[in-house]
């Protein structure tokens, strides 16, 4: 399983390396866009509006918008200090809370930790302090140069940290529109409600639940692989970036430029070697 970050984290004076390992994936079936002609790949290319031309690597440079249209141009020197000036910092456990505190809402991402070499102990030691408290941990944490809020729980026998969003990254409730305000239910309504709920009440299952779309997508290219939906393209060295279109343009336009000049030229010349006319005396 691949690590995604390698560090430590600590509770008191207890400090645990620990790597962590992504602890879902996304299944969603990517679909390729291609050239109804020819079948090749659609490619994106970065390029600016403005000047209307294709851009490099080194062409762009990271900016905050603080305005429409204002600016405020980051150095990648600059990002990079503040990225090493935190990751330096220790990732530490500030709080321990009750699990059901804290509204789903508020939760990103799962990562399943391991102990890394010569956490053992601790990490066990952990993972006990939690199952006999029923506690969790919070802590900070910076993946990917984000600095991350996060808690620390038992899972299946192991620790699992979960990112979780900061309470300004939660949108207000209040500002949903459209909500109905409380209304006068009927009983019989309410009854009848109640009565379904409990017709589905069950324990929840998670193999159960299977993503349907997913499945018939899948059977659906199976099926065209097999019979004559097929395409394929010749995969080409990829043209080497040219301007011969402006530089025809370019080309053409001179050559008429220059017959045009060399016509005005013989004129002259033509008037030149006739010389002044003289007045009949």
């Amino acid at each position: 399983m691949h690590t995604v970050w390698k560090g430590s984290i600590s509770f008191g004076l207890v400090n645990i390396p620990v790597k962590l390992h992504t602890a879902t994936e996304n299944k969603d079936i990517k679909l390729r866009q291609i050239h109804k002609e020819c079948h090749t790949p659609i490619k994106y290319e970065k390029a600016c509006p403005g000047c209307e031309k294709e851009l490099g690597q080194d062409d762009i440079v990271k900016a905050y918008e603080y305005a429409k249209n204002k600016f405020v141009i980051l150095d990648d020197e600059e990002l990079e200090k503040l990225k090493k000036e935190n990751e330096d910092k220790s990732v530490e456990i500030i709080d321990f809370v009750k699990l059901e505190e804290i509204d789903p809402i508020y939760f990103e991402r799962s990562y399943f930790m391991a102990p890394d070499s010569g956490g053992a102990k601790a990490y066990a030691l952990l993972r006990t302090a939690l199952e006999e408290s029923g506690k969790i941990g919070v802590a900070k944490i910076i993946i990917r140069s984000k600095e991350q809020l996060a808690v620390v729980r038992v899972y299946e026998h192991m620790l699992l940290m979960e990112t979780i969003h900061f309470p300004d990254e939660v949108r207000k409730a209040e500002d949903v529109p459209n909500i109905p305000e409380e209304q006068k239910v009927a009983k019989k309504e309410l009854d009848t409600a109640l009565l379904l709920v409990e017709q589905l009440t069950t324990t929840f299952d998670p193999e159960k639940y299977t993503d349907d779309y997913r499945t018939a997508l899948l059977d659906l290219i199976e099926e065209k692989k097999s019979g004559e939906h097929t395409v394929s393209v010749t995969e080409q060295e990829p043209a080497k970036a040219s301007n011969v279109t402006d530089l025809m343009s370019a080309l053409e336009a001179s050559l008429d430029r220059t017959k045009k000049k060399k016509t005005r030229s013989r004129k002259t010349q033509g008037k030149k070697s006739e010389g002044p006319t003289r007045k009949n005396a």
